[in-house]
């Protein structure tokens, strides 16, 4: 067994101490790995850059210790039988990936931290936590003894965060044989007959589809934050979500978020944590893991985590739709989507997956990755006469890979779809996960199967609609976007930053302003361009840029698409 132990000196500093104890070592050279990346986050993150002064001794004297790569050691342990680790951590990133240390608690995500010891990463781990007496500890691992964590091997270890403090509130249900905890740390007040409703509704649904669960307790470890923020990572046996602020959690904007990450970050724990892409099975902590298949596992959580608050009946169908069409607007206002193919865009999380990066180059696999989902589910439904959908899709990659620890390849997937439908779904492939066709026609084809339509409506900014840019309008109106092939695309530069319309200051009225043009009306924009002051003329273009899209049920709906809407969404077509 290999032994971790965590204390700390000082709160404020947010240093934590960390021992780590080797014993039965029979190697004459010892390497230490730590990871390099976590699962749910597919760039490298370098974690090494927080630790502190590591070392080792045996027989109580100090041994040598050599850094090979940026984060992996070499200890000369001299034939010692035991040897012992210690180094720091800086804890202080509060996010859902991230751990924090102050007064009030230690949050810890131990893949942040606790190195490996190659060649025994299958030996058992056991982590104790030096902290106050009365403090709990919320995790998914087992607490074998107070404040003792154990783990069955390094990668359940570092698959197992936890959040240790004196304040912790908390609330569990059951379903299924499966206990399921809700951990609130933070200054809130929450409404846990309403909380505990509508989680078990939204479980009860995903476990419809699956029919089981893959562990028997599962723990939503929970930061609600004074400030406003929104992050949630999935583990095999947890998730943490950090939300805020937390006087408005139970208001129904912060709410909405509440149960929607929730939901989302539970069906991980079928899809990625144990139906997992071959790439990934096992997990390579210290490189990259290239996968194309973000489009199943991101995309596809994307699409359930909302359709499963609606199929329970925690939304409506109307609040639904208002999701599905923040997706639609979120998709629409990246013209990346006609360059590079959502599987393509996978692979390339590692290189540039989680910021802007340059523009229109790549697709979010969330948002592009829920709306073929959306689509395939409905195609599936529409090409079967409903005897076939997503449910069955995802539930025999669990029967098949998932419960057999088996990877799947896109190839398998693909082959799974066919066989599921029936025929060949290759176009499908082709044309919106490998391609880059519109999605819009076979999109709104899909849903008048089910009564809806996909309608599109006048984007009322008048400065992306007509001219073709977008602004962010802080202290200052800076130019954030472009549309090619737009009036702004040869006259407008990103961050260029605009005062003046027409000769009129811009004081957070260029809406208004522009509404008082006819819309063929030339303009010309003052603004400055690396601290320079120039003049542009724009011309209105013959057809709009950025178009806004909503789902909408169609008031023509015939009563078999109305009973194919209740067979998909669980609803009455008329509620």
């Amino acid at each position: 067994m290999i032994f971790y132990q965590l204390s700390y000196k000082s709160a404020l500093s947010h240093f934590v101490d960390i021992s780590l104890t080797i014993s039965g070592n029979t190697q004459k050279e010892l390497y230490l790995q730590l990871p390099a990346w976590r699962p749910g986050r597919y760039e490298l993150q370098h974690f090494a850059q927080k630790l502190n002064q590591v070392t080792a001794t045996a027989h109580g004297a100090t041994i040598a210790t050599r850094k090979i790569t940026k984060d992996r050691w070499q200890v000369e342990t001299d034939g010692a039988e035991t040897i012992t680790i210690n180094y720091s951590f800086y804890a202080r990133q509060m996010d859902a990936g991230g751990s924090w240390l102050d007064e009030q608690m230690l949050y810890l995500n131990p893949i942040n931290c606790l190195m490996a010891v190659e060649g025994r990463q299958h030996e058992p781990c056991e982590v104790t936590v030096t902290i106050p007496e009365n403090w709990q500890i919320a995790c998914g691992l087992p607490e074998v003894r107070k404040h003792t964590l154990q783990a069955a091997n390094y990668d359940e270890l570092v698959d197992g965060p936890f959040i240790a403090s004196g304040s912790l509130q908390h609330a569990s249900y059951s379903l299924a044989g499966t206990t399921f905890h809700i951990w609130i740390q933070g200054d809130c007040k929450p409404d846990w007959s309403k909380i505990i409703h509508d989680f078990e509704a939204f479980t009860k649904a995903q476990l419809e589809v699956f029919c089981d669960f893959p562990v028997p307790e599962y723990h939503y470890l929970n930061l609600i934050l004074p400030y406003r923020t929104y992050h949630g990572v999935e583990h095999s046996h947890s998730t943490v979500i950090t939300l805020g602020p937390g006087e408005l959690l139970m208001s129904p904007a912060l709410y909405k978020e509440f149960i929607g990450v929730s939901s989302h970050e539970l069906f991980h724990t079928w899809n990625i944590k144990k139906i997992r892409p071959k790439e990934m099975l096992p997990y390579n902590l210290a490189q990259e893991n290239y996968f194309k298949t973000g489009y199943v596992a991101e995309g596809i959580t994307t699409y359930y985590g909302d359709y499963m608050l609606a199929r329970s009946g925690v939304f409506t169908a109307k609040q639904y739709f208002d999701e599905l069409s923040t997706t639609l607007q979120r998709y629409f206002a990246d013209y990346s989507r006609h360059h590079m193919s959502v599987a393509d865009s996978s692979f390339d999380l590692w290189l540039d997956g989680y910021k802007p990066g340059i523009p229109d180059r790549k697709v979010s696999i969330y948002i592009k990755g829920a709306l073929t989902a959306l689509l395939l589910d409905l195609k599936l439904r529409k090409e079967t006469n409903n005897r076939a959908n997503l449910d069955a899709v995802m539930r025999e990659l669990w029967i098949r890979f998932g419960q057999q620890t088996i990877g799947y390849t896109e190839q398998d997937y693909a082959d799974l779809v066919d066989e599921i439908a029936g025929q060949s779904f290759r176009s499908y492939f082709d044309n919106y996960i490998n391609g880059t066709a519109p999605i819009e026609p076979v999109l709104d084809e899909a849903l008048n199967y089910v009564g809806c339509t996909l309608k599109s409506n006048e984007n009322t900014l008048l400065y992306e609609s007509r001219f073709g840019f977008k602004v962010s309008a802080d202290q200052t109106i800076k130019v954030t976007a472009i549309a090619p092939a737009s009036p702004a695309y040869n006259s407008l530069s990103i961050d260029d930053e605009l005062v003046a319309l027409n000769g009129r200051k811009l004081e957070q009225n260029l809406q208004h302003l522009l509404q008082q043009l006819a819309p063929t009306e030339t303009i010309t924009l003052t603004l400055f361009r690396e601290k320079q002051l120039q003049q542009v003329m724009l011309i209105p273009a013959s057809h709009t840029f950025y178009p806004k899209y909503s789902i909408e049920k169609r008031p023509d709906a015939t009563t078999i698409e109305k009973q194919n809407f209740k067979l998909w969404l669980h609803q009455e077509f008329e509620a």
